[in-house]
């Protein structure tokens, strides 16, 4: 399998300067953040896209994914989202999505990561919810399929679509292959799963994965390989077993004070365990 690293946690550096950061430190590929202060899709112009190609092929590293779930651009991380009451403000959302779609194809990305709904709404139903987020996904997915670019919907901790069974319950609902799933280890034990016995069920609809450890008490926490709770040679011998080739990233957004210590850091952990 392959390893990347996140440029969320290089919020306070710019996007070349953390491309070749993270390929100083041995990463076959840089998860690009979609977003503000990196590559913003609504903003983003042919200059810039060709900046980012050169600085990757400069450096010899591939793009492992298009993060398009951290959204501070317009107010923070999780909102606007695909279920907001007001429709104007969801919209904002979806077009955010639209333009991440087209970046992607412009890059020559297979898919890009997406929240998996939002937090549910005071005052509205889960159902309602659910309904919301599938009809926000049917604007998604005409584009999504002409663009041959999937939508990775990432389940997390506190937002409609947590755990494994709630996301293959969405595919039922959704009539698209371009629909599938942004496999986040730490998200799914934050919740009470354990990741290496998902890799299973979920592995005909996973393009990508996510790795962060997390502390003994399932906090939603990203914390540095090794010093959580989360049995990663366990999930990552479940990805070996099964001959997987793709893109694992390592996604430690809360360490930008230290994001290239913490870049190393991660490979050397790996690299010890054999994996990397």
């Amino acid at each position: 399998m392959q390893f990347g690293f996140s440029t969320n946690a290089f919020r306070e550096y710019q996007l070349e300067d953390a491309i070749e950061a993270i390929a100083d430190a041995g990463y076959d590929g840089v998860e690009l953040l979609l977003d503000e202060p990196h590559l913003y899709p609504p903003d983003c112009t042919d200059d810039e896209r060709e900046r980012v190609e050169k600085v990757l092929e400069r450096n010899d590293i591939a793009v492992s994914n298009g993060n398009a779930f951290m959204l501070t651009a317009i107010e923070g991380f999780h909102h606007p989202s695909y279920i907001e009451p007001d429709e104007e403000y969801r919209r904002k959302r979806i077009d955010y999505t639209l333009a991440a779609l087209e970046t992607a194809a412009d890059l020559g990305l297979p898919y890009i990561s997406i929240e998996p709904g939002g937090p549910i709404p005071e005052g509205k139903s889960r159902e309602w919810a659910m309904d919301t987020f599938v009809d926000s996904l049917e604007e998604l997915i005409p584009t999504a399929e002409d663009l041959d670019v999937d939508l990775l919907v990432e389940p997390e901790p506190d937002l409609l679509i947590e755990t494994a069974d709630e996301f293959l319950a969405l595919l039922e609902r959704v009539d698209s292959p371009r629909v599938r799933c942004n496999f986040d280890a730490g998200h799914f034990y934050c919740v009470g799963e354990d990741p290496a016995e998902l890799v299973e069920p979920l592995w005909d609809h996973t393009s990508h994965y996510h790795l962060e450890d997390i502390p003994a008490d399932r906090t939603h926490e990203h914390t540095r390989l090794g010093d959580g709770a989360m049995d990663i040679d366990a999930f990552l011998g479940e990805l070996e077993t099964r001959g997987y080739d793709g893109f694992v990233t390592v996604e430690l957004y809360p360490y930008e004070e230290t994001p290239i210590e913490t870049a190393r850091e991660a490979m050397d952990y790996l690299e010890e365990r054999g994996w990397a």
